[in-house]
This record gives structure tokens, C-alpha cells and sequence, in this order.
């Protein structure tokens, strides 16, 4: 079975995938991450983050892998753990440019449904839905205002010991930015599929997302039970 979840910058969707991931013991594969490691990589190699050949050859040298650490994931790159590195602002504030690049995105796609063939897996992402996994049994897309995102990335970088001098008023300016290149990109925009359930996670709790999303899951699993009956 396939779970596609999108929706722009911080609207819960790693959060409330890993969860349900966890809950149904599907594998969990967080997209953006896999972008967000692009960009690490660039930058590592001092390319300049619209150096699409640059970054290409770079990917190739070192790699990405996500693994399951301790019922996380986590993500590495020439053999180290990057997984705080790309959340940090330098990255947040890049990585748009980078997952624009045609070329990089189809790498990425390909390797996303490489995944996604050989297991059930819930998959979350700006083009799930729509481009990643068309066909996926259920597609989800999440929205909140851009302040409550806002509040909740810098929530996320002091939990996750990441240093950041910026206001929720910058970071809030900086999600409205970013949704706009997402949403405006070339390849594959951030866009609701026209199958796809919204779910507006401004006034929700974590929970009531989980719960939401699951309800919705259970229902796509027992209509599949009745049409193969």
C-alpha cells in the first residue's frame, strides 16, 4: 500500500508520517530530506546550488542512504550521518534551488520509487502525490498558516539542538518565500493532487493529524477488501 502525504514547509508532515508509519509498521521515507541531503552535498563541494552537473556528479561521488536507527530515520552521506546537518537555516534556505533542478529531481524521484516498490510505505513531500506516487491508495495534503509553521520550525530547531539567532517573524517571512518557489517551480510544484484529502493542522494537535490521516487509511483499505471480494 501507498501513503502519499505533501503540503508545503513545516505543515507536520514528517511528524505525523512517522508516527503512522510506526503505528502500521510501513516503511517511512522522507523526501525532502533526500533534497535537503542534495544540498549538503553541494555545499560540501563548494558548488554553487544552481550547478545542476555539479551536483549531479557530487551525488554520484557520495551518495545518500536514509536508515532506521532505533526507530528513527536518519540520513547519510559519504558514510556520515547528516541528519541535523540539513535541518540547519543555511540548508532550509537552499534547498528550494536545489530540488528545482530537473535533472536532480529525477534522480530523486527515481530512487523515491525504487523504495516505494518493494514494501508498504507512507512517503511525504511537495509532489507525492502528483508526481512521485500517482497512484497511491491514499494521498493526503497538508496546510496550516504560515505562522503556526513558523512557530513550529523554530519549536524544531531548539529541539533538535540546532542554533539559529532568528525570529519567528523572519522564519515565518522566510516559509512564505519558500512556498512560493515550491509552488512556482517548473518541475513538479508543490500542488494538491485532485484525489488527495486537504487537512488544515493550523488549530490540531499532533494527535487529532495522526487520527485524521489513519481514519482515511482504513477506509482506502476496506474498500480493497470489498472490490476483491
Amino acid at each position: 500500500m501507498q501513503v502519499a502525504i505533501d503540503g508545503p514547509a513545516s505543515a507536520g508532515k514528517s511528524t505525523v508520517a512517522k508516527i503512522i508509519a510506526k503505528k502500521l509498521s510501513f516503511l517511512y521515507i522522507d523526501t525532502g530530506a533526500m533534497y535537503r541531503a542534495c544540498t549538503v552535498i553541494a555545499r560540501n563541494h563548494g558548488l554553487d546550488y544552481g550547478d545542476e552537473s555539479g551536483i549531479l556528479k557530487a551525488i554520484g561521488q557520495d551518495g545518500i542512504e536514509l536508515k532506521s536507527e532505533n526507530g528513527e530515520q536518519k540520513v547519510y552521506s559519504a558514510g556520515k550521518d547528516i541528519s541535523v546537518e540539513i535541518r540547519t537555516p543555511e540548508i532550509s534556505a537552499n534547498v528550494s534551488q536545489v530540488s528545482a533542478l530537473p535533472k536532480v529531481r529525477e534522480k530523486m524521484t527515481t530512487l523515491q520509487r525504487q523504495m516505494a516498490g518493494k514494501t508498504d510505505v507512507i512517503m511525504d513531500g511537495r509532489d507525492i502525490g502528483t508526481t512521485v506516487l500517482p497512484d497511491a491508495e491514499v494521498k493526503i495534503f497538508l496546510v496550516a498558516s504560515a505562522r503556526s509553521r513558523a512557530e513550529r520550525r523554530l519549536l524544531d530547531l531548539k529541539q533538535r539542538g540546532i542554533k539559529s539567532d532568528q525570529t519567528v517573524d523572519q522564519i515565518e517571512k522566510d516559509i512564505a518565500a519558500r512556498d512560493y518557489k515550491d509552488s512556482h517551480r517548473k518541475v513538479s510544484p508543490l500542488k494538491k493532487a485532485d484525489d488527495a484529502i486537504e487537512v488544515d493542522t493550523t488549530s490540531m494537535t499532533i494527535d487529532q493529524v495522526v487520527d485524521r490521516i489513519l481514519s482515511e487509511i482504513k477506509k482506502s483499505k476496506k474498500i480493497e477488501e470489498n472490490s476483491t471480494k
